[in-house]
Protein backbone atom coordinates (compact mmCIF):
# COMPACT_ATOMS: atom_id res chain seq x y z
CA UNK A 1 0.00 0.00 0.00
CA UNK A 2 2.73 2.84 1.11
CA UNK A 3 4.61 1.82 -2.49
CA UNK A 4 2.23 2.70 -4.60
CA UNK A 5 1.01 5.63 -2.64
CA UNK A 6 4.46 7.12 -2.69
CA UNK A 7 4.72 7.17 -6.58
CA UNK A 8 0.98 8.91 -6.73
CA UNK A 9 2.47 11.09 -4.00
CA UNK A 10 5.97 11.60 -5.99
CA UNK A 11 3.99 12.55 -9.03
CA UNK A 12 2.23 15.42 -7.51
CA UNK A 13 5.01 16.56 -5.86
CA UNK A 14 6.77 16.80 -9.48
CA UNK A 15 4.00 18.42 -10.55
CA UNK A 16 3.60 21.10 -8.32
CA UNK A 17 7.10 21.74 -8.67
CA UNK A 18 6.76 23.58 -11.70
CA UNK A 19 4.65 25.71 -10.46
CA UNK A 20 5.92 25.98 -6.26
CA UNK A 21 6.79 29.91 -6.77
CA UNK A 22 3.36 30.89 -8.14
CA UNK A 23 1.40 29.17 -5.92
CA UNK A 24 3.24 30.18 -2.38
CA UNK A 25 2.83 34.18 -3.95
CA UNK A 26 -1.12 33.22 -4.16
CA UNK A 27 -1.04 31.28 -1.17
CA UNK A 28 0.65 33.67 0.87
CA UNK A 29 -1.56 36.63 -0.04
CA UNK A 30 -4.30 36.15 1.35
CA UNK A 31 -3.36 35.04 5.62
CA UNK A 32 -0.33 37.81 4.88
CA UNK A 33 -3.57 40.23 4.33
CA UNK A 34 -4.99 39.23 7.26
CA UNK A 35 -1.88 39.23 9.11
CA UNK A 36 -1.54 43.11 8.27
CA UNK A 37 -5.15 43.74 8.17
CA UNK A 38 -5.86 42.53 12.39
CA UNK A 39 -2.25 42.20 13.74
CA UNK A 40 -0.99 45.99 12.52
CA UNK A 41 -4.48 47.57 11.66
CA UNK A 42 -6.31 46.88 15.37
CA UNK A 43 -3.22 46.33 17.49
CA UNK A 44 -3.34 49.92 18.56
CA UNK A 45 -7.11 49.46 20.01
CA UNK A 46 -6.63 45.77 21.30
CA UNK A 47 -4.45 44.80 24.29
CA UNK A 48 -2.76 42.10 24.83
CA UNK A 49 -4.79 39.41 24.60
CA UNK A 50 -3.82 36.69 27.48
CA UNK A 51 -0.72 38.20 28.32
CA UNK A 52 0.51 38.32 24.43
CA UNK A 53 0.82 41.44 22.21
CA UNK A 54 -2.05 40.79 19.43
CA UNK A 55 0.05 40.14 16.47
CA UNK A 56 1.63 37.44 18.36
CA UNK A 57 -1.56 35.83 19.58
CA UNK A 58 -2.89 35.41 16.09
CA UNK A 59 0.22 34.38 14.30
CA UNK A 60 0.52 30.94 14.78
CA UNK A 61 -3.45 30.73 14.36
CA UNK A 62 -2.91 32.26 10.46
CA UNK A 63 0.30 29.86 9.95
CA UNK A 64 -1.98 26.77 10.87
CA UNK A 65 -5.02 28.12 8.91
CA UNK A 66 -2.58 28.38 5.82
CA UNK A 67 -1.22 24.54 5.89
CA UNK A 68 -4.88 23.26 6.82
CA UNK A 69 -6.61 24.75 4.25
CA UNK A 70 -4.08 24.12 1.29
CA UNK A 71 -4.35 20.05 2.07
CA UNK A 72 -7.96 20.19 1.90
CA UNK A 73 -7.92 22.86 -1.34
CA UNK A 74 -4.81 20.23 -2.86
CA UNK A 75 -7.11 17.52 -1.94
CA UNK A 76 -10.36 18.16 -2.97
CA UNK A 77 -9.23 19.74 -6.20
CA UNK A 78 -6.78 17.87 -7.23
CA UNK A 79 -9.07 14.23 -6.60
CA UNK A 80 -11.72 15.82 -8.83
CA UNK A 81 -9.75 17.22 -11.43
CA UNK A 82 -7.90 13.52 -11.56
CA UNK A 83 -11.25 12.04 -11.23
CA UNK A 84 -13.43 13.91 -13.84
CA UNK A 85 -11.31 15.96 -16.05
CA UNK A 86 -7.86 13.69 -16.65
CA UNK A 87 -9.65 10.48 -15.60
CA UNK A 88 -5.78 9.91 -14.04
CA UNK A 89 -7.98 7.79 -11.35
CA UNK A 90 -8.95 5.37 -14.23
CA UNK A 91 -5.69 5.13 -15.58
CA UNK A 92 -4.16 3.90 -11.77
CA UNK A 93 -7.04 1.54 -11.27
CA UNK A 94 -5.55 -0.97 -14.05
CA UNK A 95 -2.39 -0.99 -12.73
CA UNK A 96 -1.48 -2.60 -9.03
CA UNK A 97 -1.86 0.41 -7.60
CA UNK A 98 -5.35 -0.27 -4.76
CA UNK A 99 -7.57 1.84 -4.19
CA UNK A 100 -5.95 2.31 -0.58
CA UNK A 101 -2.68 3.70 -2.44
CA UNK A 102 -4.99 6.18 -4.80
CA UNK A 103 -6.49 7.48 -1.01
CA UNK A 104 -2.35 7.62 0.95
CA UNK A 105 -0.87 9.14 -1.54
CA UNK A 106 -3.74 11.35 -2.26
CA UNK A 107 -3.78 12.37 1.46
CA UNK A 108 0.06 12.65 1.69
CA UNK A 109 -0.07 14.43 -1.18
CA UNK A 110 -2.15 17.32 0.67
CA UNK A 111 -0.34 17.15 3.81
CA UNK A 112 2.87 17.73 2.29
CA UNK A 113 1.50 20.99 -0.09
CA UNK A 114 -0.10 21.98 3.20
CA UNK A 115 2.73 21.92 5.18
CA UNK A 116 5.17 23.16 2.50
CA UNK A 117 2.63 26.43 1.72
CA UNK A 118 2.20 26.94 5.88
CA UNK A 119 6.25 27.23 5.97
CA UNK A 120 6.08 29.99 3.13
CA UNK A 121 3.66 31.84 5.77
CA UNK A 122 5.58 31.41 8.56
CA UNK A 123 9.14 32.69 6.91
CA UNK A 124 6.81 36.23 5.81
CA UNK A 125 5.36 37.02 9.11
CA UNK A 126 9.11 36.14 11.07
CA UNK A 127 10.31 38.51 8.00
CA UNK A 128 7.87 41.28 8.37
CA UNK A 129 7.16 41.55 12.08
CA UNK A 130 9.30 41.22 16.10
CA UNK A 131 7.70 37.76 16.44
CA UNK A 132 9.88 35.59 17.81
CA UNK A 133 9.24 31.91 19.22
CA UNK A 134 11.46 29.04 21.22
CA UNK A 135 12.50 26.68 18.73
CA UNK A 136 12.22 23.72 21.51
CA UNK A 137 8.45 24.35 20.84
CA UNK A 138 8.09 23.47 16.99
CA UNK A 139 8.55 20.39 17.69
CA UNK A 140 4.95 20.22 19.71
CA UNK A 141 3.47 22.61 17.00
CA UNK A 142 4.41 20.46 14.40
CA UNK A 143 2.06 17.36 15.83
CA UNK A 144 -0.54 19.88 15.70
CA UNK A 145 -0.39 20.77 11.94
CA UNK A 146 0.33 17.06 11.21
CA UNK A 147 -3.06 15.88 12.59
CA UNK A 148 -4.32 18.99 11.07
CA UNK A 149 -3.29 18.88 7.70
CA UNK A 150 -4.31 15.20 7.31
CA UNK A 151 -7.87 15.79 8.91
CA UNK A 152 -8.30 18.46 5.92
CA UNK A 153 -6.27 16.55 3.30
CA UNK A 154 -8.97 13.30 4.24
CA UNK A 155 -11.75 16.09 4.20
CA UNK A 156 -10.56 17.18 0.54
CA UNK A 157 -10.67 13.24 -0.35
CA UNK A 158 -13.98 13.05 0.55
CA UNK A 159 -15.10 16.04 -1.13
CA UNK A 160 -13.07 15.66 -4.31
CA UNK A 161 -14.66 12.44 -4.70
CA UNK A 162 -18.09 12.56 -4.08
CA UNK A 163 -18.95 16.00 -5.69
CA UNK A 164 -19.01 15.59 -9.22
CA UNK A 165 -19.81 19.80 -9.83
CA UNK A 166 -16.75 21.71 -9.30
CA UNK A 167 -18.80 24.72 -7.95
CA UNK A 168 -19.78 22.67 -5.18
CA UNK A 169 -16.48 22.34 -3.78
CA UNK A 170 -16.03 26.52 -3.48
CA UNK A 171 -19.77 26.32 -1.68
CA UNK A 172 -18.71 23.29 0.78
CA UNK A 173 -15.45 25.73 2.02
CA UNK A 174 -17.41 28.69 2.19
CA UNK A 175 -20.15 26.95 4.41
CA UNK A 176 -18.24 24.39 6.27
CA UNK A 177 -14.56 25.24 6.11
CA UNK A 178 -14.13 28.42 6.82
CA UNK A 179 -16.90 28.86 9.62
CA UNK A 180 -15.17 26.33 11.08
CA UNK A 181 -12.09 27.76 11.05
CA UNK A 182 -12.90 31.13 11.67
CA UNK A 183 -15.24 30.13 14.95
CA UNK A 184 -12.18 28.38 16.30
CA UNK A 185 -10.44 31.17 17.57
CA UNK A 186 -8.00 32.51 15.16
CA UNK A 187 -8.68 36.07 16.18
CA UNK A 188 -10.00 35.78 19.53
CA UNK A 189 -9.66 34.08 22.75
CA UNK A 190 -12.17 31.25 22.82
CA UNK A 191 -13.16 32.93 26.54
CA UNK A 192 -15.16 35.49 24.64
CA UNK A 193 -17.69 32.59 24.34
CA UNK A 194 -20.58 32.69 26.06
CA UNK A 195 -19.83 29.70 28.65
CA UNK A 196 -23.05 27.52 27.98
CA UNK A 197 -21.62 27.04 23.94
CA UNK A 198 -17.99 26.71 25.24
CA UNK A 199 -17.59 22.79 25.82
CA UNK A 200 -19.14 22.74 22.15
CA UNK A 201 -16.18 24.98 20.60
CA UNK A 202 -14.04 23.06 22.44
CA UNK A 203 -15.08 19.97 20.73
CA UNK A 204 -14.32 20.97 17.53
CA UNK A 205 -11.28 19.62 15.44
CA UNK A 206 -10.14 22.47 14.59
CA UNK A 207 -10.32 24.52 17.67
CA UNK A 208 -7.87 21.21 18.88
CA UNK A 209 -5.73 22.64 15.87
CA UNK A 210 -5.86 26.37 16.19
CA UNK A 211 -5.86 26.37 19.82
CA UNK A 212 -3.36 23.66 20.54
CA UNK A 213 -0.96 24.63 17.94
CA UNK A 214 -0.94 27.96 19.80
CA UNK A 215 -0.48 26.90 23.05
CA UNK A 216 2.33 24.41 21.65
CA UNK A 217 4.11 27.06 19.60
CA UNK A 218 3.62 30.31 22.23
CA UNK A 219 4.09 28.45 25.69
CA UNK A 220 5.36 24.50 24.64
CA UNK A 221 2.64 23.05 25.89
CA UNK A 222 0.77 19.60 24.64
CA UNK A 223 -2.82 19.76 25.22
CA UNK A 224 -3.60 15.88 25.56
CA UNK A 225 -7.48 16.42 25.10
CA UNK A 226 -6.86 18.65 21.79
CA UNK A 227 -4.89 15.56 20.74
CA UNK A 228 -6.88 13.03 21.55
CA UNK A 229 -9.73 15.02 19.58
CA UNK A 230 -7.68 15.42 16.87
CA UNK A 231 -6.83 11.50 16.85
CA UNK A 232 -10.06 10.73 16.64
CA UNK A 233 -10.74 13.20 13.81
CA UNK A 234 -8.10 11.67 11.75
CA UNK A 235 -9.00 8.24 12.40
CA UNK A 236 -12.57 8.62 11.09
CA UNK A 237 -11.61 10.82 8.44
CA UNK A 238 -9.32 8.55 7.06
CA UNK A 239 -11.95 5.71 7.40
CA UNK A 240 -14.74 7.68 5.85
CA UNK A 241 -12.55 8.54 2.61
CA UNK A 242 -11.36 5.13 1.78
CA UNK A 243 -15.06 3.96 2.40
CA UNK A 244 -16.20 6.75 0.22
CA UNK A 245 -13.74 6.31 -2.53
CA UNK A 246 -14.03 2.74 -3.08
CA UNK A 247 -17.72 2.84 -3.36
CA UNK A 248 -17.48 5.61 -5.92
CA UNK A 249 -14.83 3.47 -7.84
CA UNK A 250 -17.10 0.79 -7.56
CA UNK A 251 -20.38 2.21 -9.60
Amino acid sequence: MFRGGLSIWRRDMLVMRRSIFSELVAVTAYPLTLYLAFGFGLKGYIADVEGIPYPLFIAPGLISMTAVNAAFTESAWSMWFHRRVQHTIEEYRVTPITVYDIVVGKIFSGFCQGAIKGMAVAVVIFILTPFRMDYANLTAYLIYIALGSMIFSCLGTICGTTIDKPENIGRVESVIIVPLIFMAGIFFPLSSYPAAIQPLIGMLPTTAIFEGARQALLHGTLNWRFLVVLLASAAVTFAVAAVTFTRKMSE
